[in-house]
Formats: C-alpha cells, structure tokens, sequence
C-alpha cells in the first residue's frame, strides 16, 4: 500500500523524535504539519517567519539526511506560514533558504566563481531577512545607517567609496551592509551584487590556487558591481590573499565599483595587514557601530517579539534591555528562549521567566569577570607568576598560559582585541592568532579542552 504524503510526514516526525530531546522536538517539530507533495515539493506549514529561521539554522542537516531518506535525494523543501493569525489569504510560501544536494538550490553557483557559466547571473549570497525596514535605528548606529542608506539609494555616488564599518561583534555590521546590497539590488536588479565573508573569499582564493586558477578567481571579482566582505581582519596574516585582494580592490576602485567592509576593529589597529590596503581602507568613509544603547535594545526587543508572534509585557522589555547590553544578537537569542521557554512550559512571559532565561543564556547573575580575574585563575592554573605574562619570555608553559588569558578575556570579559593587546603589551595579530590558535586546537585536543573547562569553572563558580 502506498503511503501518502501524511504518512510520509509522521514518519519523518518519528526520526525526528528519535534524533532530539523531547523538549526540542515538542518545541520546534510537533507545531510542523504536512501540507502537501507532488512531483519532489514538499510543502510544510509552520507557525511564523521565527519556525522557518530555527529549523534552517539549529537542525539543518538533520531535516535534510531525514528528508533524502524518506522522499528520495530529489526532495525539495518550502515552507508555508500566515502572516496573520489563521487567516488563509495572508499566507506566503518560501524554499529552503540553505543551499543543500538534498534541496536543490540556484545559491550553490558561489561554491565554484571560476566557473564561467555563471558569470551573467551570480547569486548575491544575501540574506532575505536583512532589510533597511527591519534595521532598527539610534545615536548608536545612525550616522553608519545614513552613509548606507546614502549609498543604496544612488550607488552611482562614489564619496563613501569604501565604505568601512567596524564594531564590536553582534552590533548589527552583518545586517547594514548586506541591508545596503539588498537596497541596491531592489533599485537595479541587474547589478552584480556580492557578499561574502573574509573567510570564504580566503578559501575560495586556496582553491582557486591549487586549481591553478588564480586568473579566472581575480576576473570573477573584478566582474562585480559592488563588492561586500564581511570580517576583512581574518586576513591579517594571509599576505598571498592580501595582495590577490588588493589587485581585485584597485580594479573595482578605479572603475568605479562600490566596495563596502567591515572589521571588528578600525583600519588604524589592524596591524598585520598589508600598510597599501590599510591606506585604501581609509580612502572612502569610516563609520564605527557601538554597543546598542537602551532606546535601540528595547526596540531591537520589541521588533523581534513582533516577527515571532509573541506579546511580551513592558516590565519585561525593560528588565531584558536593562540586563543584556553588550550586542543584538544576543537580545535576538534572549527572545528565541523566551518562546522556547514559553512554549514547552506552557507559561505566560513573566518578569520571573526573563529571569530565568538569562541567567541560563548570558549568566547576568554571575558575578563579574574581569581581566585580573582571568589572569589569576590561569597563573594560578599553569602555577606561574601573574608578572611572567607581561614579559617577552616564549618558554611554553608561559606561552601557553599567556595565549589562554588572551581567549578567555574575548570569551568572558568581551575584551576587544586591541585592549587586551594592550594589557599584554602584545599586538592585536599577536591576540587574533592566539585566540584562533585555541579555537582551531579545541575540537582535537583532549588536554586543551580539560584546561579550558577546568579554569572556565573556577571564573563562573
């Protein structure tokens, strides 16, 4: 007997279930129901814009291998939603926005620049969700949100050419300029718009050197309208891809092309990278996105409550503002466990369940971590003088304890890299290379991950 697409359905349910814990599943499967499948759509309904956004980020690949097994390696995925209650005409219907061989998707022309094909129609690599109208505004943020909007609204105006940003992690850098590109192509669709990370450019440029393909990696990126790289401090340190990057930056430059950047520091501390590039950067326009004040926390709060459908008290926008001040992301993920929270529990949002969310998520009730507190509890964990830190000494007990006060003061201090440079008489690459060297060693050291848990649970006890 042929199942039907229900069945189908519940059984993907059942390896789901099988997969999760119970309180995941209940929160983020049981709400998703079968709506329809025929000729490899599967068209599922979910309650809000919020479902589609955690099932892609938190349990793609799980969805996906679940989805080959049941339908076939042809399945393509779309979600339905009403954009008002239960009302049926408000309802829209979008794709797996992840680019997957399990849900086909026009987005994976990226994955190969080189390859001409898709020279005519590249894919922007922007994300839907990052718009001006979504962008909520300050004095934090006002005076970058302007030259953005300056520069989307006439592209052809040069002034703000490059455009710079830089701020300190989850400040919104990511949403402005992919804000910005998503603005330009609205106003012009046919022009060629790019964003990509640092990181992706880098290993693009690897592969594109083994290839043997330099030449046609450079043409593909001289090719582009306006260029967006986000994180450009991840290639302190990667000369190759500096001078590639440079060529690419003087041919868009001189014709024209509008090239926009961000950083997590200002073009004056990015020591490592390349004295040409650093005097291109500072060219066009700087503008730095700070920390998000009150007014722009609680209306970050309250948007996001909107997006996902939930009523959430004035007391508690105040005590969640009041509380979380360091970047946006981290009041966006406040309001993703509150509904969590709200929906496994079965509970109305409370000033007492805010406080139960952040204490989990941004340990606001712990005590404070600091810098001196990093240092004493690592000195006092390697059993060496705090004062030995600050000297040139390379001996590796003092390396090594020396790189993990550098890691543990961005993780738990939120120190910027050049501060903490500072305190240690080191350079911001200095600190950069450090903090990646222990990220990149974690996963595969066993020692590595004792030490750091053994010391991250005398700074939070």
């Amino acid at each position: 007997m042929e199942l039907t697409h229900s069945d189908m359905w519940e059984k993907c349910l059942e390896i789901f279930k099988d997969n999760l814990p119970a309180e995941q599943y209940d929160a983020w499967f049981k709400p998703v129901t079968s709506m329809s499948y025929e000729n490899n759509s599967l068209k599922v309904a979910v309650p809000s814009p919020f479902f589609i956004e955690q099932l892609e980020e938190r349990y793609f690949k799980l969805i996906s291998s679940t989805l080959r097994r049941v339908y076939g390696d042809n399945i393509k995925l779309y979600y339905h939603y009403n954009q008002i209650g239960n009302e049926a005409t408000t309802g829209v219907t979008v794709g797996s926005s992840n680019p997957s061989p399990a849900i086909p998707n026009r987005n994976n022309s990226l994955a190969n620049p080189f390859q001409q094909e898709y020279i005519e129609d590249i894919d922007s690599q922007l994300n839907p969700r990052y718009t001006f109208e979504n962008y909520c505004g300050s004095m934090s943020n006002k005076i970058a949100r302007s030259i953005g909007e300056a520069i989307a609204t006439n592209p052809k105006c040069k002034t703000f050419n490059p455009l710079f940003i830089y701020g300190a992690t989850g400040v919104g850098k990511t949403h402005l300029i992919q804000a910005i590109g998503i603005r330009i192509k609205e106003t012009n669709p046919q022009s060629r718009v790019l964003y990509v990370t640092a990181r992706l450019f880098e290993s693009q440029y690897t592969a594109a050197v083994c290839r043997k393909k330099v030449n046609e990696f450079i043409n593909f990126y001289q090719s582009i309208d306006v260029l967006i790289i986000d994180d450009i401090q991840d290639l302190i340190g990667k000369p190759q891809t500096q001078n590639t990057f440079f060529h690419i930056f003087n041919h868009l430059h001189q014709n024209q092309k509008q090239l926009i950047l961000t950083s997590d520091c200002c073009p004056a501390q990015m020591e490592g990278m390349e004295a040409r590039l650093l005097s291109r950067f500072k060219w066009g326009m700087t503008a730095e996105l700070s920390r998000p004040d009150f007014e722009l926390r609680k209306e970050v709060l309250t948007q996001k409550a909107e997006q996902d459908g939930l009523s959430i008290p004035q007391d508690v926008l105040d005590f969640i503002a009041t509380n979380i001040t360091d970047s946006i992301r981290e009041l966006e993920g406040i309001i993703v466990s509150l509904m969590a929270h709200a929906t496994v529990l079965n509970q109305e949002i409370t000033i007492d369940l805010a406080r139960i969310v952040l204490s989990n998520a941004v340990k606001v009730s712990r005590k404070q971590i600091n810098f001196e507190i990093i240092t004493q509890q690592v000195c006092s964990y390697y059993k060496i003088e705090p004062d030995q830190l600050f000297t040139k000494s390379r001996k590796r007990e003092i390396s090594d304890a020396r790189q993990m006060v550098m890691y543990l003061a961005k993780k738990h201090a939120k120190m910027q890299l050049t501060t903490i440079g500072t305190r240690l008489s080191r350079t911001h690459a200095t600190v950069l290379y450090a903090c990646k060297n222990i990220e990149e060693r974690l996963p595969i050291e066993k020692q590595l991950q004792v030490d750091v848990s053994t010391i991250e649970s005398s700074l939070l006890s």
